[in-house]
């Protein structure tokens, strides 16, 4: 069986959980596939745990889940020593954070020192916990949900976090099809229960390295400098993409162009990602009289093609 194929096959059964949502389940998965981390921000009740959770079960990745409230500690996510009498001596327990796909649930209701507190994790892959450094498993990846920003008891989260998030994507309220089959079929949350892992780790980080294989040509890197100069210009926001970004979208592409089994990036490839992958580190100028997106669809359309 062909790595797209499995691809096709992994989209296919996220798709029977996640109904109506096939763009967001592709750019999640290309998320991943990229190496990145993924914020999903929407209303509650639209879906974003059930994808989370459905993407690391079809992936055959150990899963794990902490609902972040305001009370919750730093030590809460990665652990702490205990003493133990009978060893006579402080045994680290892990927290959640060691699993290969963690999901951060409304990571905006905690406080700013737990957010700050995932920032080693998805840079570095790793934990200081009381002075020793510990690995975190292999693939890891954090899927966070926030809740809008306007609404009661959210912290928003501060830039340094947010681009450490290689997508930021909405699922937005299903279409009227797609929400009748939800309302007339079986629970889509006890649903996941009976998934069958599609790729497993070992799969996963073949089809990473195949991201990296995706040939990007010279003219397409020319244009990819064109739409990074342009947010830099002043013209359409505050402050333009760093060198980091534009390495993240990228590889964005590279993944989006593998998941339409192409070995070469094309401009439609960086067209597509882009809002996904740069909106949330952009600030649109004052007077733009567009969101964060529009913004950047709006600069697209802007920038000659090659």
């Amino acid at each position: 069986m062909t790595l797209h194929t499995r691809l096709h096959q992994l989209v296919d059964q996220i798709a029977t959980i996640i109904v109506g949502k096939r763009p967001q389940i592709e750019d999640s998965l290309a998320c991943l596939l990229a190496g990145g981390h993924l914020l999903i921000e929407d209303v509650p009740g639209v879906g974003k745990t059930t994808l989370a959770h459905a993407l690391a079960v079809s992936l055959g990745l150990r899963f794990s889940r902490v609902q972040f409230t305001a009370d919750l500690m730093p030590s809460d996510l990665v652990g702490v020593s205990v003493y133990e009498r009978g060893k006579e001596s402080f045994v680290f327990h892990p927290g959640p954070v060691f699993a290969q796909v963690l999901l951060a649930d409304e990571i905006n209701r905690a406080g700013p020192k737990t957010q700050s507190a995932l920032l080693e994790a998805m840079e570095e892959h790793q934990v200081s916990v009381e002075g020793e450094t510990r690995p975190l498993p292999a693939p890891f990846f954090v899927i966070a949900t926030q809740n809008p920003s306007d609404q009661l008891g959210t912290y928003p989260l501060p830039e340094s976090q947010l681009d450490r998030f290689l997508m930021c994507i909405t699922l937005g309220y299903p279409d009227r099809a797609s929400e009748r089959a939800l309302l007339s079929g079986r629970d889509r949350r006890e649903a996941i229960h009976d998934l069958q892992a599609v790729m497993n780790p070992a799969d996963l980080q073949a089809a990473q390295q195949a991201v990296l294989a995706v040939h990007a040509s010279e003219p397409l890197l020319d244009y990819l400098q064109a739409l990074i100069a342009a947010t830099r210009d002043g013209r359409w926001f505050v402050e333009g993409l760093s060198p980091r970004a534009g390495i993240s979208l990228l590889r964005a592409a590279k993944a989006h162009a593998l998941l339409d089994a192409r070995d070469y990036v094309a401009p439609d490839d960086l067209q597509a990602v882009l809002p996904q992958t740069v909106a949330h580190r952009l600030l649109p100028v004052a007077g733009a009289g567009r969101g964060r997106r529009e913004q950047v669809r709006a600069m697209i359309d802007a920038i000659a093609l090659p």
